[in-house]
């Protein structure tokens, strides 16, 4: 039995993960938030998971280093400077980052970037996604993972190949773009479309997220692989075994 404590205990996602450690038959450490202090908690947790918010992720993983304690970070909306510093932490700790910890989402990851590099430019990319009125950040965070699955199997830079916000007269789309729609409304989980399509056909590949378990049983999971693994960056695929 692993003790599994988490970052953002008091959100959507922290409450569906403490469930789904208990679950799983696993040892619920206890749970952090906002204005905690979280020394104690990593101190007595096996591994971390964190939902919480970007701004918080420093001190965190300062805390994980000092603690040498493995750590799962789904947070959303990370800038180019917090993947610096997950990369300086994994130097250090085990970490796994992910903009998604739904199994199906990152098989889906997997087949995307299989069939972007098997298809060539003709084929235009756009990736549609939907979330419930309350999110904060756009495109979510498994869109941009899809986005990256797809630049990797073409094999480009997705910072310099993405069209996004798609307003008044754009001009023609650009060849070989990776395109984000972005639709928000009611309660959906999470809904996640990427089409190819080419002159005279298309190809559709989707998920559906049903249920926020799915994400907290991912994540959980993810920890407990996570718990025994070396020092260094990963992300879902190790888990699938991909």
């Amino acid at each position: 039995m692993s003790a599994i404590g988490i970052i953002g205990s008091k959100g959507r996602m922290g409450q569906a993960i403490a469930a789904a450690i208990t679950e799983a038959g696993q040892d619920l450490a206890g749970g952090v938030d906002q204005g905690d202090d979280a020394s104690a908690l990593i101190s007595a947790s096996d591994a971390l998971v964190d939902f919480s918010s970007p701004n918080a992720l420093e001190a965190t993983l300062d805390a994980c280093v000092k603690a040498g304690k493995p750590i799962v970070i789904g947070t959303t909306g990370l800038e180019e400077r917090h993947h610096f510093l997950i990369d300086d932490a994994a130097r250090d700790i085990a970490v796994l980052q992910t903009g998604n910890t739904s199994l199906g989402v990152n098989m889906l990851s997997h087949l995307v970037e299989q069939a972007a590099s098997r298809l060539g430019e003709d084929w235009d990319l756009e990736i549609v996604e939907m979330h419930h009125r309350h999110k904060v950040d756009a495109p979510s965070g498994t869109a941009l993972l899809l986005g990256e699955a797809a630049a990797k199997g073409r094999q480009i830079d997705l910072s310099q190949s993405s069209e996004r916000g798609r307003d008044g007269i754009t001009g023609e789309r650009q060849k070989g773009a990776i395109g984000f729609a972005s639709l928000r409304g009611g309660s959906v989980a999470g809904d996640h479309s990427v089409i190819l399509a080419s002159e005279g056909e298309s190809i559709t590949l989707s998920h559906r997220a049903e249920d926020r378990m799915i994400f907290a049983r991912g994540a959980v999971k993810a920890a407990l692989w996570l718990s025994g693994q070396p020092n260094g960056r990963y992300d879902m695929k190790g888990v699938l075994g991909l």
